[in-house]
């Protein structure tokens, strides 16, 4: 018996689980605390550098390069595992994985804060990373099976504007204790966090995982690790020594290029792969997960060297320098959560672009810094920025996340997560090799006066050439500090152009292949269950 058209459709079957769906918002909440911890760190860090380049007692005495690889040797370990924890918390419990991640990052944290040598901080960080990459993946998987598939857009936007909250809160923390404590409790006060973090994930969070996760295949993910590992090694090796045409820069890249060819290959050819491959032959997603390595190759490369700019050239401390970084944080905390109200209105594709370019915009500007521009121009600027990357990392994230089965969310939040550390990983090291480059080749004229045991050091960066000066003294170094901070900011204005290109670039491919506004649709059957109060909004 057929039924009559005009006949009403039947409630959608609610996915989630009555009693899930009822906590969902408090979930939300705990999973922006525990990617909070994640984002805080590096944000603390950025601030901190200066601080850890100085001799002890006030710092560890870090060169340029090993402030670098405290930096990435976190993000060669975390780029290097995200696909495999994705699939681990697909498969054994996402819980599980991000309950032993936070643990670690914790465990990390204590051992980082009481490094008594660059050697000992590059090690807890790479064990820092460990951790950090269990649990960026399991949040956003939790997140996509505790909400239902109309909420997930809000969500995501909230869960994106918490890093806004990261990276603001960060900085002035971190300001605040280098100020009134040791340069290790930059890294002790995670601790703390950690522990609330984890009591509140078991009282809270529920466990999922996909219930048919087929056979494991161990060819793949040792693939995907080591072509991960050799690509972002072989990355931040050309940074370190600012030229890729080194053979063992070449070797890396290559080799990982090569492996990950081969993840493809057998993927392509696997009967369990541990991806499909097929999905990035969309061009929406493949464009969403581009766009997502393009805006952090942009934006990580201008943060590592701002932080130089601010507090080296300008004279800022490094709370200053924090708090100089709140518009840029405050407008993603504003935008993201709303970012899919625009999105509704007027397509992915324009917000998206439109994002881009205003990225691209807050980047360039850059290039028109000096040694005196107002402290209000530099707020304009980074509030820009925020808005441009409030507009396009949560339609991007739906984007790639929406793609796949919900069974698989671990497994596309550890393709947004790669693609986004690699990104950010290619940034810090292709723009700040083009920095070195650029100053190196600027001051060497300026090192005249400077002995010559110490020239080749001195020349390396604009901390080694200012230690240099203040040994020389108030009055025979003043013109080389001069140099300095005239060679930085001119090497600055060069790095920032190219981040804005990179930045146009991304404007492009979102342009040309993310959707555009769809045309209206007939509404979704309401959600039987009664409505409940949300006590996150």
């Amino acid at each position: 018996m057929s039924i009559p058209s005009g006949a009403p459709a039947a409630p959608a079957v609610p996915r989630v689980p009555e009693a899930i769906h009822r906590r969902r918002w408090w979930i939300l909440t705990v999973l922006m605390f525990s990617l909070l911890i994640v984002v805080l760190d590096n944000s603390i860090l950025n601030v901190a550098v200066k601080t850890i380049a100085s001799p002890a007692p006030t710092g560890i005495g870090a060169t340029q390069s090993e402030l670098e690889w405290a930096i990435n040797s976190y993000t060669l370990v975390f780029a290097g595992l995200l696909f495999t924890a994705g699939l681990l918390g697909d498969r054994i419990g996402r819980k599980k994985v991000l309950l032993a991640g936070t643990l670690v990052f914790g465990l990390g944290s204590a051992l980082a804060a009481f490094s008594a040598s660059p050697g000992e901080l590059i090690t807890w960080r790479a064990l820092m990373g460990f951790g950090a990459a269990f649990v960026m993946p399991a949040t956003l998987a939790v997140l996509m099976n505790v909400f239902e598939r109309d909420e997930q857009p809000r969500a995501i936007g909230i869960w994106a504007g918490s890093v806004g909250l990261g990276i603001a809160i960060g900085p002035i923390t971190g300001g605040l204790l280098l100020e009134h404590f040791w340069w290790g409790s930059i890294f002790l006060v995670n601790v703390p966090v950690v522990v609330i973090a984890l009591v509140a994930m078991a009282i809270l969070v529920p466990d999922s995982r996909d219930p048919k996760p087929g056979k494991v295949d161990p060819v793949g993910v040792a693939l995907s690790i080591v072509g991960l590992v050799l690509l972002v090694y072989g990355i931040i090796r050309g940074g370190e020594l600012a030229d890729f045409t080194d053979t063992t820069v070449i070797l890396a890249i290559a080799g990982g290029l090569l492996v990950l060819a081969g993840f493809v290959w057998h993927e392509k050819r696997s009967s369990h792969p541990a991806i499909d491959i097929s999905y990035f032959r969309e061009p929406a997603f493949a464009a969403a997960v581009a766009a997502i390595a393009l805006v952090f190759f942009a934006l990580m490369g201008v943060t590592f060297f701002s932080a130089f700019y601010l507090q080296s050239v300008r004279g800022y401390t490094a709370l200053e320098s924090g708090l100089l970084i709140v518009p840029l944080a405050a407008a993603q905390m504003i935008f993201a959560p709303r970012a899919r109200l625009v999105v509704d209105r007027l397509g992915a594709r324009a917000v998206c672009t439109v994002g881009m370019l205003l990225v691209a915009a807050g980047l360039a500007a850059f290039a028109l810094f000096g040694a005196g521009t107002p402290v209000w121009v530099m707020c304009l600027v980074f509030f820009v920025q925020g808005t441009g990357m409030a507009h396009i990392m949560p339609p991007v994230t739906v984007a790639v996340m929406q793609a796949l089965p919900r069974e698989k969310a671990g497994s596309g939040s550890a393709i947004n997560n790669t693609f986004r550390q690699v990104g950010g990983a290619l940034g810090i090291a292709v723009l700040g090799s083009v920095l070195s480059t650029v100053y190196r080749g600027d001051i060497e004229g300026h090192l005249g006066a400077v002995p010559a045991g110490v020239r080749g050091v001195a020349g390396e960066s604009i901390e080694a050439t200012l230690g240099v000066a203040e040994k020389l003294g108030p009055v025979a170094g003043k013109p080389l500090v001069a140099a300095a901070n005239g060679a930085f900011i001119g090497a600055m204005h060069v790095t920032a152009l190219g981040s804005a290109a990179v930045a146009l670039i991304g404007a492009v491919v979102v342009g040309l292949f993310l959707p555009g506004r769809t045309p209206a649709e007939t509404a979704a059957p309401a959600d039987p269950r009664p409505a409940e109060k949300q006590p996150v909004r």
